[in-house]
């Protein structure tokens, strides 16, 4: 490795690097078409990559465009967050079974599969931080959330394309990555296809001498020029947000002092309470559990599940919903994610990903929705 830290890889040995991670005893996720979408599936090989394939995102819109390029990570992000890995949609807590004696419980874990996610962007990076904080923080962390974590090596890549619903620049959390990957991959098209690596952990340092290794020797240092391109790639990116959430850090105090704002009532008119936007979050994190058993008794299963803040029965207590209306749930939401998340976590609960907004079928704009509520406070008066 060079002693800057920065190599670079060829496009043509871009293969190496998932025989490097198959090396390490890694099945390798990443991005690849399906469904009409850019999704975080597991790949073969680089062949699976979306090469040559970029997303248009706009509120409730999705498509997707060929690019002019060979890009292997043209994209902005698509509707999966790596939480579906860490945090799966459902997962079995434990098993019971009738013997002579009573019953046999098996409440262990699930073994955690060594995943390499390929393609972490920094708002996503983010949003693995900020549920490490909420189910690893505190005196009862997750095991299986902790099992699984442990078990990623993350390979992140500088955002180069910014989406028409981004926003992490105003969320401080992109588009550059900053810290929390094992390796950073930046995809240099000009003058030739390339990678400038870094690798910024003990694991992602094997990797790469795993990579090394395949390819016959060191990999060449990244030069002053391809350096000064990185630079390039993410100021190019940060230009390009499709929205700004406007004041951050006033947030959190203004939606304090707007709870009876009228325009809770507008977005309310509009919202569908489908759960779209909590499905596609990358930090939300609510659940439920479910007991079953089959007809003779013998077997009963628990189930953690995801759930939605958006849903009737996930305030529901004694015989009603605590959170009757689409108003009130909508700004449970939101205020949760902006507001009171600071509170229980010490961040915003949002990273600008706009996920939220591309997949909301309504195209309800998280940012045009603060906009809207902070107008009173800004004009000095208040709701």
């Amino acid at each position: 490795m060079s002693s800057s830290g920065k190599v670079r890889l060829a496009r043509g040995a871009f293969d190496a690097l998932f025989d490097a991670l198959h090396d390490d005893g890694r099945v390798v996720v990443g991005p690849t078409l399906k469904d009409g979408a850019i999704a975080y599936e597991r790949l073969a090989s680089a062949a699976d990559l979306p090469a040559g394939w970029t997303d248009v995102q706009e509120a409730g819109r999705y498509r997707l465009e060929r690019r002019g390029d060979e890009a292997l990570f043209g994209y902005a992000v698509g509707p999966h967050a790596w939480k579906r890995f860490l945090h799966p949609p459902e997962v079995r807590l434990l098993r019971a079974t009738r013997t002579d004696e009573g019953f046999e419980v098996d409440d262990a874990p699930p073994a955690a599969e060594r995943l390499a996610f390929l393609g972490v962007r920094a708002c996503d990076l983010a949003a693995i931080a900020i549920q490490d904080r909420v189910l690893l923080g505190g005196p009862y962390p997750d095991p299986i959330y902790r099992a699984r974590r442990e078990a990623a090596l993350l390979v992140a890549v500088q955002c180069g394309t910014a989406g028409g619903t981004c926003f992490c620049v105003s969320m401080n959390t992109g588009p550059a990555v900053t810290g929390g990957a094992d390796l950073t991959l930046t995809e240099l098209l000009a003058p030739e296809h390339a990678f400038v690596v870094e690798a910024s952990s003990p694991a992602g340092e094997a990797v790469l001498a795993r990579l090394e290794a395949r390819l016959g020797g060191a990999l060449p240092a990244a030069t002053e020029a391809d350096r000064q391109a990185v630079d390039e790639v993410v100021a190019r990116t940060a230009a390009q947000m499709g929205r700004t959430l406007e004041a951050p850090g006033r947030v959190p105090q203004a939606l304090r002092e707007t709870l009876e704002h009228p325009r809770w009532d507008d977005v309310a008119a509009r919202c569908l309470t489908c759960a779209n936007c909590t499905m596609v979050c990358p930090t939300c994190f609510c659940t439920q559990v479910t007991d079953t058993t089959d007809l003779t008794g013998d077997h009963a299963e628990r189930w953690r599940r995801w759930d939605s803040c958006f849903t009737l029965e996930f305030t529901y207590l004694h015989g009603q919903s605590v959170r009757a209306s689409a108003r009130s749930r909508y700004r449970q939401w939101l205020t949760h994610k902006l507001s009171t998340w600071h509170d229980q976590f010490g961040t915003s609960g949002c990273v600008g990903c706009g996920r939220c907004i591309t997949w909301c079928p309504v195209g309800i704009d998280i940012t045009e929705e603060v906009r809207a509520l902070l107008a009173p406070a800004a004009g000095g008066g208040g709701a």
